[in-house]
């Protein structure tokens, strides 16, 4: 039996998809939690086989989210479902330790067969993204200017471009303020822009955020 966390802060998105994986002879969903703090808690009490996680959670991000998660040494695996098609998303987070990327537009048997795979030790991502991915290996920074950042670089380049300040973004990454603009400084520098509303401008180009 897979025993299996859902990690979503909609709650409609997280009945259904217990509803689904409950009706699955093999699965059995032992819990669900609407935050990335949440999900990490109850990764140490219930010790799942499979954590199906949103990328975008209030709190905590999904690259965090599973960077704890795998922090634990439980064996659990991380399986991010995700709204944003992005190939430097995946990339980022199989390297954090995530076991598989999947789109939500993936259909119902593509989902049942990724946490499957993940569960046997095996490592899924949606066959678009993976073409992506692989096609990304060859690209220099000017074509995926977005590479260029590290892992922190980018948590803080998402979360002013979609409109936090300063002092939001040090809280919810756990920063100093004086931290979080050299961040910025270092940011704008790399991709050779001028202020937030470049980045949040850049952002939406490349399919990193939305704003609806």
């Amino acid at each position: 039996m897979i025993k299996i966390l859902v990690v979503d802060d909609h709650t409609l998105v997280r009945d259904s998809l217990c509803r689904l994986l409950d009706g699955e002879s093999d699965m059995e969903v032992v819990g669900q939690a609407g935050s990335g703090h949440k999900a990490v808690e109850l990764c140490r009490e219930l010790n799942p086989n499979v954590v199906i996680l949103d990328y975008s959670l209030p709190d905590l991000d999904g690259l965090e989210t599973t960077r704890q998660i795998i922090s634990l040494e439980l064996g659990t695996r991380v399986l991010i479902l995700t709204m944003y098609a992005n190939e430097e998303y995946a990339t980022r987070l199989i390297r954090a330790g995530a076991a598989g990327f999947l789109v939500k537009a993936a259909s119902t048997d593509e989902l049942l067969g990724a946490i499957r795979k993940v569960a046997r030790k095996g490592v899924y991502v949606s066959p678009s993204i993976m073409e992506k991915m692989v096609s990304r290996m060859g690209q220099t920074p000017e074509e995926a200017p977005e590479s260029v950042l590290s892992d922190r670089e980018m948590q803080v380049l998402l979360r002013l471009a979609k409109g936090s300040t300063t002092r939001e973004v040090s809280q919810s990454l756990s920063l100093s303020v004086s931290t979080v603009e050299t961040y910025r400084s270092r940011i704008l520098e790399k991709l050779n822009l001028r202020n937030n509303s470049d980045l949040t401008r850049f952002a939406i180009r490349r399919g990193l955020i939305d704003l609806d």
